[in-house]
């Protein structure tokens, strides 16, 4: 087996773990071919890096070795170059992991990185050039993020503009991005949710998506309520992706991390 074809193993070992608990193949072990891939997880608006806890915990007991990246959330630019000097720092291998926004920032960064061997989309963006967040909103509608559940807090920049940050009202939370997890947890997601900058959800992807250069995964959340479904399978099928399906919200690394795929 090539170095390529073990890596790539490692690629789908992971994406079977984020999504149907599956083991690692046998021919993926750091014993029979080397090092396992670092594995990078890159969360997604309104939430932070504790939501890949589940699938950390997992992932370790395989000996993987793992960094989850404290997106920034403060646009397109700022965080893809945040996300690149992270990934520059990360010696060998990667299997890139992105939820939601964070499909859309990594979609952006990986594309020329020789490090970055497979992307692993979990209910995240996977644009292509010239798409934002809103375009492919509006090409398929069904996701509830929109005037109706979205609050924004304007504050004042040092040159005497103003910019606004979006958070999910608290009383619309569940229902757009968790509903599957338990009412007080949804409620304690809520209250700590970060807010990403307005801008980003308009931003366009301005070069060739890395999707076409890298192997991908992708999994499809067949309930989620902040992406269309539709939009998701669209996204998956574009990219090529090996493409799992199964019945959660929008944060399945959250409330399926074990669960077999549907």
């Amino acid at each position: 087996m090539t170095a390529r074809r073990t890596l790539l193993a490692g690629g789908l070992g992971t994406a079977a773990l984020l999504t149907a608990g599956a083991s690692l193949p046998a021919a993926a072990t750091s014993a029979a071919y080397g090092s396992l891939p670092t594995v990078v997880f890159v969360h997604g608006a309104f939430a932070d890096s504790s939501g890949w806890t589940g699938v950390v915990r997992r992932l370790r007991e395989r000996g993987y070795p793992m960094l989850a990246v404290a997106n920034p959330l403060r646009g397109l630019p700022p965080d893809s170059a945040y996300l690149a000097s992270v990934l520059a720092s990360v010696a060998g291998p990667i299997v890139l992991v992105g939820h939601s926004y964070g499909g859309f920032v990594m979609t952006n960064v990986a594309a020329g990185n020789p490090n970055v061997k497979a992307l692993v989309y979990v209910a995240a963006f996977a644009p292509d050039e010239g798409e934002s967040i809103a375009s492919i909103g509006a090409r398929f509608p069904g996701g509830l993020l929109g005037p109706d559940t979205l609050d924004l807090h304007f504050y004042p920049l040092p040159d005497g503009t103003f910019s606004a940050d979006a958070y999910i009202k608290q009383a619309a939370f569940r229902q757009v991005f968790c509903a599957d997890l338990s009412p007080a947890t949804a409620a304690a997601m809520a209250v700590t949710q970060r807010p990403v900058d307005a801008h980003a959800l308009e931003q366009q992807l301005s070069s060739a998506p890395a999707w076409k250069t890298i192997p991908s995964w992708y999994l499809v959340a067949s309930e989620d309520k902040a992406i269309s479904p539709a939009a998701e399978r669209f996204m998956a099928q574009r990219a090529g992706a090996y493409t799992v399906e199964v019945h959660a919200s929008h944060v399945p690394m959250i409330s399926r991390p074990r669960r077999s795929p549907t």
